[in-house]
């Protein structure tokens, strides 16, 4: 599954919508400052603020901390002894929802889009932070401000590819916005939580979106190309539940792709890069509130995890349909195999492929009789946390120790992943993890 937003997104339109955001030069100038070079990097703004070193204490993927920013932004850690935030997070109540009136052109029906309109109606926040499209590539996430509610219709729409939202962050303080909310991924809201004590907001809203894979936008249309001989007026993609691909088309016509007959296997070996295949929050776990679809079956899934996401949730109102989640299926046999797999990917072995004329009776099957609902969910999660493991211990096992947090072990033990001496932090006698000097030194 590739994708910058989860749910932010509709339609996107053949027409462009011009001047949407601020346009301000100081946005400019940001998202065109030179980024510094730096490996497993997802470009999420840092490194083009004015201070670019931050990076060193903000990134996920140098060395992550989730209980200590788990405990700073819900008030205590997951909790990994029971229940599903050992997979999710911290989570104070978790439906499938779904608008009463969908938005016009929404994939779903815009809960995400309406969370942030109501933000703006209700003078809540000064302005969103979100994407919105390139005006010459529908696809190209462009960072934007947004200060008027009717302008986030603009904004919605699937977008892939890397964006540095949170460049914007010194110029929405510049322009006077004390009050925010961001829109994001796992890898910006991470950076923006471990920040956020010293950036000087009054309030913060943050609004997050699952993603477990992502790649470059000129990635993307290689694969728009694979999938149709009309790729350009592709409008609309989305991975569902039910395990196939929707895509839409600028003439209205649909194409429904079952995942396994998606051209996966012709993409080339860094189609995805080695930050998304060692990406550990998929469920963007920091977010006040997190909308996606993964274990919503039909409809939206939604993770309410601390206050601020309680008090989002009420600006909808009876706008929104709560109902208790679902969950079918096991998903062991699906884990093994998807473990055996990258096994042998990662060690330059060709995946096995499944007979073309069994592909047809599996994907029938899989919707009726594999994981759905909250099950597929934990799914996708020990999958990423088994493909985490298995790239690190290959292509950087030097950064296994600080990049992996235990919960993930925890999620790869049932399938016979578990770490070495090497590939952990040494504990002292009160159980505290030793700090490197390099840690210790930042």
């Amino acid at each position: 599954m590739m994708r910058v937003a989860d749910e932010v997104r509709v339609e996107s339109s053949t027409s462009r919508a011009p001047g949407v955001g601020l346009d301000d030069p100081r946005i400019g100038q940001a998202l065109n400052t030179p980024v510094p070079a730096r490996s497993l990097c997802t470009d999420c703004g840092i490194s083009r603020t004015s201070d670019p070193k931050r990076c060193g204490r903000a990134c996920q993927f140098i060395s992550p901390n989730y209980p200590e920013l788990e405990t700073q932004v819900h008030g205590r850690a997951r909790d990994t002894a029971a229940g599903d935030e050992l997979f999710f997070g911290p989570v104070k109540a978790m439906y499938q929802a779904k608008l009463n009136a969908p938005l016009p052109g929404a994939q779903w029906t815009g809960i995400t889009t309406r969370l942030a309109e109501r933000l703006l109606e209700t003078g809540a926040v000064d302005a969103v932070l979100t994407m919105k499209p390139d005006p010459e590539d529908r696809w190209r996430p462009v960072p934007t401000l947004v200060t008027e509610a009717s302008e986030l219709a603009h904004c919605r729409g699937m977008r892939m590819g890397y964006a540095p939202l949170l460049a914007l962050l010194e110029p929405a303080l510049d322009l006077g916005y004390k009050r925010l909310a961001v829109i994001g991924i796992p890898c910006q809201v991470y950076a923006l939580r471990a920040l956020e004590a010293e950036l000087g907001f009054e309030r913060l809203y943050v609004i997050g979106t699952p993603c477990s894979d992502n790649t470059t936008t000129e990635s993307f249309h290689q694969f728009l190309d694979l999938l149709s001989d009309q790729p350009k007026t592709i409008s609309y993609l989305e991975f569902r539940a039910d395990y196939h691909v929707e895509l839409r088309f600028d003439d209205g016509h649909k194409q429904i792709i079952p995942f396994l007959q998606l051209p996966i296997s012709k993409l080339p070996p860094d189609f995805f890069p080695l930050t998304c295949r060692t990406c550990v929050d998929y469920t963007n776990a920091l977010a006040d509130i997190t909308i996606g679809y993964m274990g919503g079956q039909g409809e939206q899934w939604l993770l309410v995890r601390n206050e601020r996401g309680e008090e989002l949730l009420s600006l909808l109102g009876d706008e929104i349909a709560l109902t208790a989640p679902t969950s079918y299926g096991k998903r062991a046999s699906a884990v093994k195999g998807f473990k055996a797999n990258v096994e042998r990917a990662a060690g330059g072995l060709p995946l096995r492929g499944m007979p073309d004329w069994v592909r047809p009776l599996v994907g029938w099957l899989m919707p009726r009789i594999g994981p759905r609902g909250l099950e597929f969910a934990r799914t996708r999660v020990e999958m990423k946390a088994i493909e985490t493991v298995l790239h690190l211990r290959r292509e950087e096992p030097q950064r296994m120790k600080n990049m992996i947090p235990d919960h993930v072990w925890q999620l790869t033990a049932p399938y016979g992943l578990t770490s070495d001496s090497q590939e952990r932090k040494p504990v002292d006698e009160s159980g505290a993890k030793v700090q490197s000097a390099a840690e210790a030194d930042a």
